[in-house]
């Protein structure tokens, strides 16, 4: 059961910048009442998309959609770097909470275990797991917490860990919904610095809810705004500039991140040349 929180498996291809998923024509009702349609959108490895939209614009619902965890029209493919599809991608997914009993003696061990393995945990000796799940830790700098108790963790901390999980294995399609709700900045911070070193080192596409314009245009490759379908999607600053944001947001956010990420790339491509 925790198993299928974390993962969605399927074919695991190689990665290069040239794959991708592919959502196509993707629509949920429930009844009579139309959550989205006609939604279209490819994903390919190495970028971070996210996508921000209204409260009920169905932004979670693409999400459970994508895992298949609502019933919806279209289909997910997933294309790999020689252009071959070969059928649903593994994807990782980070809730954006994890209910728990806060006085369980259950630890950060011993929820990893309960993931690779449908028998009692503690039918297992846990040397077994130990050094992979430090090593699964260790790529996002949790190391230290293997032994902590679920509860004892800080919000920052139990989303490092989930991550962690929905590493394990390597996906091709990453999803976070709204993964760092309630989490304080040096947590945030902390948490979208791992993120990004992910995409880069692991080639990863990643698809991001978030309700932090800031972040957002700090962060992402492309932006897909959502109101009951796609109302604009496209780079950080003209998704940002565009009407149905002003429609949908009352205002304009602050783009100064977005050319402060302008300024910081050009910098290291000047770098590069010299």
């Amino acid at each position: 059961m925790l198993r299928h929180i974390f993962h969605h498996r399927g074919a695991r291809e190689g990665c290069a910048h040239f794959c991708c998923t592919k959502v196509e024509d993707f629509g949920v009702s429930f009844g009579t009442f139309e959550v989205f349609s006609h939604v279209n959108l490819h994903f390919h490895c190495g970028e971070l998309t996210a996508i921000i939209g209204p409260n009920g614009a169905g932004k979670s619902t693409l999400l459970r959609a994508i895992l298949g965890e609502v019933a919806h029209t279209g289909s997910l493919r997933f294309v790999d770097a020689e252009d071959r599809h070969t059928g649903k991608p593994v994807i990782g997914y980070v809730p954006q909470y994890l209910r728990l009993d806060l006085t369980a003696p259950t630890t950060v061990l011993d929820l990893f275990m309960a993931c690779v393995t449908m028998r009692p945990v503690w039918l297992f000796p846990a040397r077994c797991y130990r050094v992979r799940v430090t090593e699964k830790l260790a790529r996002v700098r949790a190391e230290h917490l293997i032994d902590r108790r679920l509860g004892a963790l800080s919000g920052g901390e139990l989303q490092r860990v989930l991550l962690a999980l929905a590493l394990d294995p390597l996906p091709n399609l990453l999803l976070l919904d709204e993964p760092v709700s309630g989490v304080d900045q040096s947590g945030l911070s902390l948490f979208y610095d791992i993120v990004g070193q992910l995409r880069a080192q692991e080639d990863l596409a990643i698809l991001l809810i978030s309700h932090d314009l800031g972040m957002v245009a700090r962060h992402a490759d492309k932006v897909v705004l959502m109101d009951h379908g796609i109302a604009a999607a496209g780079a950080p600053d003209t998704v940002f500039a565009s009407p149905a944001m002003e429609r949908l947001f009352g205002i304009l956010p602050d783009l100064r991140h977005l050319h402060r990420r302008a300024e910081e790339h050009g910098g290291e491509e000047a770098a590069a040349w010299n």
